[in-house]
């Protein structure tokens, strides 16, 4: 199985359920918080590779959700920087197994890829919450 570099936003319960999913799948996790590290434009687009811009993004994000970001508006260069800016609008998870890297959670990309169990209902990168996430503490305030 595979040692994962797994970045996720503490406290996230879709992300506590995708390492619950890739454990279970038998791979070893390196867990890192997603909005505290010091991503460069050079570290961090790597991890979308040929996806569309539209795809970089946290449809969850309040600023989202909100329309004050409109992700099928951006070209690359912008994109990079509102995500560097504010990580909370970047996809989770953000995946590294090796040189590879990939963004968010499809489990037949993930099967292909690293190998995954069959996950059941439900889309795996769709928070279920009701309430918004508690905000981070002040130190990974945004």
């Amino acid at each position: 199985m595979a040692t994962i570099l797994f970045y996720e936003k503490p406290g996230c319960a879709n992300n506590a359920r995708q390492k619950r999913l890739l454990a279970e799948a038998g791979h070893e996790l390196i867990v890192r918080n997603l909005l505290e590290t010091p991503w460069t434009a050079a570290e961090l687009r790597p991890f979308f590779g040929t996806r569309p811009v539209s795809e970089w993004f946290n449809r969850a994000a309040p600023r989202i959700k909100s329309g004050e970001v409109v992700p099928e508006r951006l070209d690359e260069d912008r994109a990079l920087a509102l995500l560097l800016d504010d990580p909370l609008l970047i996809r989770r998870p953000l995946l590294q197994v090796g040189e590879r890297r990939e963004a968010g959670f499809e489990p037949e990309r993930l099967a292909e890829w690293i190998g995954l169990a069959e996950i059941g209902p439900g889309d795996p990168e769709r928070c279920r919450r009701v309430e918004p996430c508690p905000a981070p503490p002040e130190s990974q305030a945004l």
